[in-house]
């Protein structure tokens, strides 16, 4: 994806290298294997939380009380500070395209976009408002602050472990996060917590899987938006992605048989399919996977 001509964002800090620590709220099952899991109903959402759990025993949904701020975290830095290597320039880019493009389409429905800020961190991070996490559990995205926090070397962990090569499988994962973002603004994500807080963990599981699959079609809306920067083999390396990081793949490869009730993220060909769909249309608008059938 040709993104060399746009300046990184200004909305981004540097936290630089942390102790990480526990997330605030409760637990789950499996206690401290499965500790860095970032709890998705309210807190933390994003397209890495269970991307690094190949050797667990499976992917569980975390329920719990108010977040907690932890200690941890280096202190944050100006936005002229922030860019220190290649690959946090490559996401300050990709947030630079994602500002350009929502601002562009929350204009033509008559609103301001106010765009999230980029958190960057190495081993752990205290975030403002959903507590403390360890880059084990992968980029998320933050409502209490409006914050994506992101270890770039997870960038690494996506190509090796998961697969997932590219320039634009890394991009599909900052834009997945903004996609996040965007449920925030609208209100999605307030709608989405408090039912979840009504329904069964299973119920709240499926909520939470049409959460994944809306911010993996923003994804592909953004990238329909900036269908001018993209090169060869970008879609298959966004799709590729998607597959890679799909609740079944991930339970296969923990050597585990997938279980529906228990997704958070979808299936693999759930999420290419919702991603594609974003990609097909370029309209936030078709991205409706809380729809009657939207989901199978």
């Amino acid at each position: 994806m040709r993104l060399d001509d746009l300046d990184p964002s200004k909305n981004a800090r540097d936290h630089g290298r942390g102790s990480g620590g526990r997330m605030g709220g409760g637990g789950g099952g499996l206690g401290m294997l499965l500790s860095f899991l970032p709890m998705l109903l309210g807190r933390k959402m994003g397209c890495g939380t269970i991307l690094l759990i190949g050797g667990a025993i499976a992917v569980f949904m975390f329920f719990g009380g108010g977040a907690s701020m932890l200690g941890g975290g280096g202190g944050s830095q100006t936005a002229g500070t922030v860019y220190d290597t290649a690959e946090e320039q490559f996401a300050g880019r990709v947030l630079t395209s994602t500002e350009q493009t929502w601002s562009k389409l929350f204009q033509q429905n008559g609103s301001r976009y106010r765009p999230p800020l980029l958190n960057f961190y190495e081993g752990g991070v205290s975030s403002q408002g959903c507590g403390s996490a360890s880059s084990s559990a992968g980029p998320f995205y933050c409502p209490a602050d409006q914050g994506i926090y992101l270890d770039t070397s997870f960038f690494k962990e996506l190509e090796t472990r998961m697969g997932a090569r590219g320039d634009f499988a890394k991009a599909y994962v900052i834009a997945h996060e903004v996609g996040h973002h965007i449920q925030n603004l609208s209100g999605i994500a307030d709608q989405v917590r408090q039912n979840q807080g009504r329904v069964s963990k299973a119920e709240g599981n499926a909520l939470q899987v049409r959460m994944e699959l809306q911010a993996d079609c923003y994804a592909g809306v953004w990238a329909a938006q900036n269908a001018s920067r993209m090169e060869p083999g970008d879609v298959e390396e966004g799709l590729n992605a998607a597959h890679a990081i799909g609740d079944d793949t991930l339970m296969r490869n923990a050597g585990q048989r997938p279980i529906e009730s228990m997704f958070t993220h979808g299936s693999s060909e759930q999420r290419m399919a919702w991603l594609r769909k974003g990609m097909q249309t370029g309209d936030p608008a078709t991205c409706d996977t809380f729809a009657r059938g939207a989901v199978r």
